[in-house]
């Protein structure tokens, strides 16, 4: 390397080296700030709500998620979202996603009520409970009741219930079951049937077929019926029936069993 080359490297290598000192100062002494990336915080304009609503409104789940889309678009808490929006009695299902540049997309499916359960409570189709603020409009629903967390086995039984009483064209309005495993079900004329704790099903379905050899009036007149019993069961009168002579209304075996054929050839 020639002479006049090495001495122009050097005085670059200083020139360099001044400016990198001065530079330092001057950042240290605070006059030149370095450069900083902020992050631009978009606004949320939109929150779109989609879904088939009957019961929920799309005002009530913008009102309790008004806090939580004051953010930016992208400081926005989804999980924070989603689990507001689910927490409503109503909303079955919910997801949330962005939608660039300035929206929030919320889809929710709401709860279909199957039944009451309880006093204050509906349960759905497959057994979940939920507490809504007005149930007089579900007041014709079929009210269940039973042990705490068995109310799916509890829904499963009385489905079977509603369906051997709707073939007698009887309607089911209320069906219980206690903490020892006692049925009790009442339905839509004020009867209470007592079905005990064994061969409930078995029971009620041998109950119904006497149901087709009695009179309507001795039918309408029962207000209990106990099925308690292992070959017959007992009944509770309305207050000013008219005593029954159970001898002319005895049902002949014979009878019961072309009962059970005609159900069977349906």
């Amino acid at each position: 390397m020639s002479k006049v080359g090495t001495k122009t490297l050097v005085i670059g290598l200083l020139l360099a080296g001044l400016v990198g000192i001065i530079g330092y100062k001057a950042v240290t002494k605070g006059h030149i700030r370095p450069l900083a990336i902020k992050s631009v915080s978009l606004p949320i304009k939109y929150v779109r709500t989609e879904g088939v609503f009957q019961y929920l409104s799309k005002n009530e789940i913008k009102t309790v998620l008004q806090p939580l889309v004051m953010t930016g678009y992208f400081d926005a808490d989804m999980q924070a979202i989603h689990s507001t929006v689910a927490t409503l009695p109503w909303v079955d299902t919910v997801t949330v996603k962005r939608i660039w540049p300035d929206a929030i997309d919320i889809k929710v499916r709401e709860k279909k009520p199957y039944a009451r359960w309880g006093k204050n409570s509906l349960i759905t189709e497959r057994g979940v409970i939920f507490t809504p603020n007005n149930l007089e409009q579900f007041k014709n629903l079929t009210v269940v009741t039973g042990p705490e967390m068995q109310q799916v086995k509890v829904l499963e039984i009385m489905k079977g219930i509603k369906t051997a009483l709707a073939d007698q064209s009887l309607q089911l309005m209320e069906f219980s079951v206690n903490d020892r495993g006692a049925w009790k079900i009442k339905l839509a004329t004020g009867l209470e049937i007592l079905l005990g704790r064994n061969e409930q099903l078995k029971k009620l379905q041998r109950y119904l077929k006497t149901l087709a050899v009695l009179k309507q009036e001795q039918v309408d007149a029962m207000a209990i019926v106990d099925l308690r019993y292992p070959n017959g069961y007992a009944v509770s009168w309305k207050p000013g029936t008219e005593e029954i002579d159970w001898s002319t209304i005895a049902i002949p075996n014979n009878e019961i069993q072309a009962h059970e054929k005609a159900i069977q050839s349906r």
